[in-house]
């Protein structure tokens, strides 16, 4: 995947039609640059192996995650949360959200919970939107 020019995550997620449909806009070595729309809430789910980093553009993300996990945190605009390998959590937004996400290459979109949400790393990395 080669660069070309600047890219801007706020016309990458403008140009997406679906909610809760990651597309991968860049990678750095093993990681993707992914940016979604969402809204409502998405199902609980986990990575085994892979952290997820969430960076709010838009809106105001919720991560629920376990009370002994550290309990639900709240993502404003600029602002980036990672949830580490193995936590239990999902994510939900009240009104439309942007976000950018940095995951590894592996990650599968809803860990081993298989939904109407699930998106496969293909979908991920189809250019149209």
């Amino acid at each position: 995947m080669t660069q070309e020019s600047p890219i801007s995550l706020e016309s990458a997620c403008s140009a997406l039609q679906d909610l809760w449909s990651p597309r991968v806009v860049g990678q750095v070595n093993n990681q993707y640059i992914k940016v979604a729309r969402i809204q409502g809430e998405f199902p609980w789910h986990s990575h085994e192996h892979e952290d997820e980093m969430f960076l709010v553009l838009r809106g105001l993300l919720c991560i629920g995650r376990r009370e002994s996990d550290g309990g639900p945190v709240s993502v404003r605009p600029g602002e980036f949360f990672v949830v580490p390998r193995g936590i239990h959590h999902n994510t939900s937004a009240a009104e439309e959200t942007w976000i950018a996400l940095i995951e590894t290459t592996t990650t599968l979109h809803t860990g081993s919970e298989l939904t109407a949400y699930t998106r496969s790393i293909a979908d991920q990395l189809r250019s149209d939107s």
